[in-house]
């Protein structure tokens, strides 16, 4: 639970009270040479505590811009965002940090494991930044690292395992704080259909509760029936929001 005092945020209308996330008028533009490419076009979305949300769109549709912006990790060139009652854009640097360590757990396509540390470590770094101490963050990373099905590799460097393998690690490592928001870009991409279903499990048991909320980046159509909600993006704008993927798609 966020130590950080919640912020005024009546710059921000509309939302939805329940809401874990409310994005209102996110633009997103990044400077090519000299032309300015315009990657998200005013977004107004609620993602809703108790649901596993899923981001869809073809590649460079602003998926990834996206659900960065609404974690805290990339500034928006307009808008605002609304974090479970916080406006995260209105912190200093160093409150966003700590908002970011207390509050979200992030899944993404590099796993950035430490090279020099076993996956058990690997797993625990949260927990350890957050003053646990460290036998027992440890021993909360590798009971993660079980319900994964790679607890026997709990003693591996990242350079002993598998792609799909450092990527379950890089799993247990946004989980075992018990954020109140996951964001997770492509989880399922290096798995097995029975390890994709495992770890999709596994993030349902975690993640979703009446205060928690996941959203989900993926192309993985093996795991779109697992879904609450869908939104799709196209060019930078949200063209469906509903419970299941249109039929176009």
């Amino acid at each position: 639970m966020s130590e950080i005092e919640v912020m005024d945020t009546s710059a921000i209308g509309g939302c939805d009270p329940e809401a874990a996330i409310c994005a209102r008028g996110i633009v997103r533009d990044f400077q090519a040479g000299q032309s300015t490419i315009r990657v998200l076009h005013g977004i107004d979305t609620d993602i809703r505590s108790g649901e596993m949300t899923y981001v869809v769109g073809e590649s460079g549709s602003g998926k990834t811009t996206l659900i960065s912006i609404m974690c805290g990790i990339l500034w928006p060139t307009e808008g605002a965002v609304r974090v479970f009652g916080t406006d995260i854009y209105s912190l200093s640097d160093t409150e966003l940090v700590n908002f970011r360590l207390n509050n979200i757990g992030f899944i993404f396509q590099q796993y950035n494991l430490i090279p020099s540390i076993d996956a058990a470590a690997n797993a625990a770094v949260p927990l350890i930044a957050k003053g646990v101490p460290v036998g027992e963050a440890r021993e909360k990373a590798i009971e993660l690292l079980e319900a994964l099905n790679i607890g026997d590799q709990a003693n591996k460097l990242p350079r002993q395992l598998s792609g799909g393998q450092q990527q379950r690690v890089a799993i247990a490592r946004a989980l075992v704080h018990e954020p109140r928001l996951v964001v997770c870009d492509e989880p399922t991409a290096a798995l097995d259909a029975r390890s994709g279903r495992r770890v999709m499990d596994l993030l349902r048991e975690v993640a979703v509760a009446p205060d928690r909320a996941c959203i989900i980046v993926t192309h993985d159509n093996r795991i779109f029936d697992l879904a609450d909600r869908i939104l799709v993006l196209e060019d930078g704008r949200v063209t469906h929001d509903g419970t299941e993927m249109p039929d176009d798609h």
